[in-house]
């Protein structure tokens, strides 16, 4: 059997894993909360009927498909795809028109914890980073990124936390038949409140979720949030990270995993 390393974070109240504008919520209904719900089916059901009268546990979340570790589709990022490919793009898939060949494939751990917070990443960067692992890539490769947000979670500077990559860092990645990226900082980008600094002095709006918007140009997804990449070597694993099936999404949950 492969050495299984457990790749995600839970969804879970009480933590910082998003911005306080949108955190998940679960309202946790326990063994004793529950007996109405029972009594749809058998309506003369009471306490003393079941074994030491509890019913089920049920948890209400209230969340968004971006929410813990997540794949997120091309929809998310553009309604259109693969510009650099087809005059006027094509209709970007949802999570549901992934395709599952792509969620199972070797995977290339790119350590950039050593960059600051709200650095961007640049094809020299990851050219630099492939040459020390001594790996070329071929195409579907799943290449996840270590930066020190991976450090953070559940931390107040989590969501500011880590380096992101850039456009053409990104570009480069999917140019190489790369379908899939991942990382363990709220974004792939680098954290917002860096971004609208640089915005701010240069007025240029193209630095705004450019990663993101390589999507627009050559097609593919990305995980957000992933965790203990630092357990991982560089090549030798593999990934596997199969999105939950939710009908023209824009991202799905997955219990993503390394397998050694």
């Amino acid at each position: 059997m492969p050495r299984i390393i457990d790749l995600s974070i839970p969804i879970e109240n009480d933590v910082v894993s998003d911005p306080e504008f949108s955190r998940p919520e679960i309202s946790y209904l326990s063994h004793d909360m529950t007996l109405d719900r029972m009594r749809v089916s058998f309506p003369d059901l009471q306490s003393h009927h079941l074994p030491e009268g509890a019913a089920w546990a049920i948890e209400k979340l209230v969340v968004t498909t971006h929410h813990g570790t997540h794949l997120d589709a091309p929809y998310h990022f553009h309604p259109t795809t693969n510009h650099d490919l087809v005059s006027g793009g094509e209709p970007s898939p949802t999570i549901d028109e992934i395709p599952l060949d792509w969620c199972f494939r070797p995977g290339v751990k790119l350590d950039f914890r050593h960059f600051p917070d709200g650095y961007v990443a640049t094809p020299d960067d990851v050219r630099a980073e492939l040459d020390r692992i001594g790996h070329v890539l071929q195409p579907l490769d799943i290449v996840v990124v270590n930066t020190r947000a991976g450090s953070c979670y559940a931390q107040e500077g989590y969501v500011t936390a880590g380096c992101g990559i850039g456009r053409e860092a990104t570009l480069f990645l999917l140019r190489q038949g790369v379908r899939i990226t991942g990382t363990d900082a709220w974004s792939w980008d680098a954290p917002f409140n860096y971004t609208r600094e640089r915005v701010e002095e240069t007025g240029d709006y193209g630095l705004v979720w450019e990663g993101h918007k390589a999507g627009r140009q050559r097609l593919y997804c990305h995980l957000e949030k992933l965790h203990q990449l630092e357990l991982l070597p560089p090549t030798g694993f593999t990934v596997a990270c199969f999105p939950v099936k939710i009908r023209k999404a824009s991202a799905g949950w997955t219990r993503a995993v390394a397998l050694l």
